[in-house]
Formats: structure tokens, C-alpha cells, sequence
């Protein structure tokens, strides 16, 4: 297997992830229900991973808000890094795919902590 190295290899990972997302039965229904336009939410993930993975800056925006309310817990958090890893181990291998691995693991205890926060508060994040 070899890294991750241009935008095609970022599309083969967020299509295979998110193929893998939709079809899971505990985080599919969530975004499922959540995500209308499979197209645009896939075009922004690999604009995001894009940038974070391989330094072209194509991606814009705050990813939190979106997630700030959803029905998530710990378990949801584990399975959607189980799914992650799954793939990225499944398709590549190097310094970026432990990257990809890393960055997700650090998004996934950073939003769950937020996500509580918010929920324990009763408030919203600053949009």
C-alpha cells in the first residue's frame, strides 16, 4: 500500500469512509438523517481533508457548529474512529495515513468534549 499523496487518494478515502458511514447502524441513521445532499457533504470533506492532510488550502469554514447538537455520545465517537481507521488501514499506508488517524482521533475528543459542554449547558456555540 503506499501514503496518501493527491486529491484522488483523499476521494477514494472520504467516499469509501462515508460509503462505509451511511450503511453503519448506529452512526448511519444519524447522518442520514442530518445529511440531505450526500454530494455537497462529500465535496466539502475532501476540500477539508485537503487541506489538513495535504496543505492545499481549499477548505473554509468552522467545522464544529454543524455537529454542535447532535444525539451523540462516546460510543458514536468510537464507532465513527473505528470506521475511520478501518479504512484508512484498509487503503493506505505512511506518515500521512497515521496522520489521518491522529488528526481524527484529536477532532473526535475535542467535538465529543464540546458536544457535552454545550449539551450540559443548554447553550449553542457562537455561529
Amino acid at each position: 500500500m503506499r501514503d496518501i499523496e493527491n486529491i484522488d487518494d483523499i476521494r477514494t478515502l472520504v467516499d469509501t469512509f462515508y460509503g462505509r458511514v451511511q450503511q453503519d447502524d448506529l452512526i448511519g441513521p444519524i447522518f442520514n438523517g442530518k445529511i440531505s445532499d450526500w454530494s455537497v457533504h462529500l465535496a466539502k470533506m475532501y476540500r477539508f481533508w485537503q487541506t489538513v492532510l495535504l496543505d492545499e488550502y481549499t477548505y473554509t469554514g468552522r467545522p464544529f457548529p454543524p455537529h454542535a447538537n447532535l444525539p451523540v455520545d462516546q460510543a458514536h465517537f468510537d464507532r465513527w474512529l473505528g470506521l475511520w481507521s478501518d479504512t484508512v488501514n484498509g487503503l493506505f499506508s505512511g506518515a500521512k495515513a497515521r496522520e489521518a488517524l491522529w488528526r481524527a482521533e484529536k477532532m473526535a475528543v475535542m467535538f465529543l468534549s464540546k458536544i457535552d459542554y454545550y449539551r450540559d449547558r443548554g447553550s449553542i456555540p457562537l455561529i
